[in-house]
């Protein structure tokens, strides 16, 4: 179990709220899909529990359960509306394994052969880019 309390108004409680604008590529009941917004790859989204949990460490499995399938669906709609070859899931725990918002979350980024991660850096994706790349997720996930 982790230490550290969860903080109710990290980003991504602030994107749930609707306080913080998103490109949202899937909801349900239980979670919620959006573009992010400094991507590795064309197409990198990222899943997150409606429910706060810090990260693995101390998230209810019953939210696990719910995620699971929702980011191998997105994982499915990423690789074929990007023509990828491959997809990353990651995620990430604690400061030193990389993680930044301390909200569980899983990314979902296509990948091509032969072409590399752009940096997660503070540069920010076009939003026109990213609600186009939206738009080819939520087609991928209609068909």
């Amino acid at each position: 179990m982790t230490t550290q309390a969860y903080d109710e108004n990290n980003i991504f409680v602030k994107i749930l709220k609707g306080e913080i604008p998103s490109h949202k590529v899937y909801e349900d009941e239980h979670t919620l899909a959006f573009m992010d917004v400094m991507p590795q790859a064309p197409g990198h989204l990222l899943v997150i529990p409606k429910t706060g949990s810090r990260n693995l460490l101390d998230a209810d499995p019953a939210v696990l359960l719910n995620m699971v399938p929702v980011v191998q669906k997105l994982a499915v709609a990423a690789k074929q509306a990007f023509e990828a070859d491959g997809v990353v899931v990651a995620q990430f725990n604690e400061p030193a394994a990389g993680q930044t918002v301390f909200h569980l979350h899983f990314h979902v980024i296509p990948r091509r052969e032969g072409e590399p991660l752009k940096p997660h850096s503070g540069t920010m994706e076009d939003q026109g880019v990213l609600a186009a790349h939206a738009e080819k997720l939520r087609a991928a996930l209609a068909s």
